[in-house]
């Protein structure tokens, strides 16, 4: 099955939403019916209540499409993760806005925690709408709408003119990706296992691409700081770089999409994990390990499906199998969510952005610290567990294509893509003019990752390496003078 970086990236968060042994992943999603049938109040007994998981489970490696129902639907959206009990901040947030004696470090707290569980459910119904589509219109729905969020802030923030908020939260968005993420996934799935194997080629793709999208930052910072030329002159400069930017995203999609598909479909090899400690067995394994070599040794299996499904229980521990995704929402609810829940974060983050300023002057937080750290909190904190979760179980291609892709992203289209709408709105000071600290953040950023995913290959020790540059990064950014920061503007 062929896959690129916007399929990759679904089936990660399939995989993350659907485990049940990453019981710190409040993203995943809530078991309802397995949950009723450990119910004692409906009388079944343990034999039963396993008879209907396993043709719970046989129904749907079958195939069988449930109906969608009223009840069904409600469920998947509303109520399908612990996440989504934050669902409650958003109309406390919205309220509180009004209310002028609540203080605005609150109407910026709770706002925060409300677009969290909202960018999930903006993402659940994004790749639903994806399903429904073919592969090219996927990929661009997913482009488009990948890192919504962070496209909604950033353009709130650059009509209020907070053009700091603007660039630290973009550039805070690749940087908690490259190093936070992609360190946590090195680091945590690589706990019980001496190394894991991703495909290289695929991501050096995407860390050269991002190499040049820092450059097209580097430059024009570097003419600005170099030369005495207007404002005006450094934003005709970032336009006509932001264009070439825009048209390098284009082939990069033609690229996965059409011409090069293959590169994303190599399978990495798989290494198995140690268990934590030397006693640690499965349950079942004991078993397994006394009636296979007894059933193949005796004349007690004579049939040759019988072999195969022995083998099959057998080496099932840690593999996965490869299911057909199907739609989990009607398309029409999927739409209406994506519509809702982009207004009200819309909603949410003109109330936190409006709250910022407070944020900063009624405490020791720095705008160069809200933006590069707590930012992109919001927008991308399903995208940092679906990661680490699908690194832990060897998935380490999903895990790439979540951390470096939307890294990628936001680099090459979000960046650009803000800088004409500055031009279109007449705001000169909005260009690819950044703060010395912002690039030498990116651009070491960048360089760390290429070295480290040369090889194909990761450790612990390397994801602890990136985690290391990132508290470095927002430990400079805690100290970070805001009158530094707005003297870039």
């Amino acid at each position: 099955m062929r896959f690129n970086s916007f399929k990759l990236k679904r089936r990660a968060h399939s995989l993350s939403r659907t485990s049940t042994e990453q019981s710190w992943n409040v993203f995943r999603q809530i078991n309802w019916s397995r949950n009723f049938s450990r119910d004692g109040a409906l009388g079944e007994s343990g034999e039963s209540g396993r008879k209907r998981e396993d043709e719970d489970s046989q129904s749907k490696s079958l195939g069988k499409h449930q109906p969608f129902t009223a009840a069904n639907q409600i469920q998947r959206t509303l109520l399908s993760s612990w996440i989504n009990i934050l669902l409650l901040a958003a109309p406390v947030g919205i309220a509180i806005n009004y209310v002028s004696s609540i203080s605005r470090v609150a109407v910026f707290v709770v706002n925060f925690i409300a677009i969290i569980p909202l960018a999930a459910m903006l993402g659940f119904a994004t790749e639903e709408i994806a399903l429904r589509t073919g592969e090219v219109w996927g990929g661009l729905i997913n482009a488009t709408f990948g890192n919504a969020v962070e496209l909604i802030v950033a353009i709130l923030a650059l009509v209020k003119h907070e053009y700091v908020i603007v660039r630290t939260s973009l550039i805070g968005s690749i940087l908690s990706n490259l190093l936070l993420v992609m360190g946590c996934c090195f680091f945590f799935g690589g706990l019980r296992r001496p190394q894991q194997y991703f495909n290289e080629t695929a991501a050096q793709t995407a860390t050269s691409l991002l190499a040049l999208a820092i450059a097209a930052v580097i430059i024009p910072t570097v003419f600005d700081y170099t030369t005495d030329n207007p404002v005006k002159d450094i934003a005709g400069l970032s336009r006509g770089t932001s264009v070439i930017l825009l048209v390098v995203y284009s082939a990069y999609l033609l690229f996965q999409l059409k011409t090069h598909k293959t590169v994303f479909s190599e399978e990495s090899q798989k290494v198995a994990a140690k268990p934590w400690t030397r006693s640690s067995l499965d349950e079942g394994a004991v078993g397994r390990g006394i009636a296979l070599p007894g059933a193949l040794m005796s004349g007690g299996v004579s049939d040759g499906n019988e072999h195969s499904a022995i083998f099959k229980q057998a080496g099932s521990d840690g593999e996965e199998e490869e299911e057909e995704e199907e739609p989990q929402l009607h398309f029409f609810v999927a739409l209406g969510t994506l519509v809702i829940s982009t207004v009200i974060i819309a909603l949410c983050a003109d109330y936190m952005v409006d709250s910022i300023d407070s944020v900063t002057e009624n405490s020791s937080l720095k705008k160069e610290f809200v933006g590069l750290i707590l930012l992109p909190i919001v927008g991308n904190a399903a995208e940092h567990a679906t990661a680490v979760t699908v690194a832990i179980k060897d998935k380490m291609d999903l895990a790439i294509g979540v951390a470096v892709g939307s890294s990628m992203q936001v680099a090459l289209l979000l960046f650009p893509l803000l800088i004409i709408i500055g031009w279109g709105l007449g705001l000169d000071e909005m260009n690819l003019s950044f703060d010395l600290f912002q690039v030498a953040v990116m651009f070491v950023a960048v360089l760390l990752v290429n070295y480290l995913i040369a090889d194909g290959k990761s450790h612990w020790l390397e994801g602890f390496l990136l985690i290391c540059l990132y508290s470095i990064i927002g430990t400079c950014a805690f100290y970070y003078p805001n009158n530094q920061s707005n003297s870039s503007e």
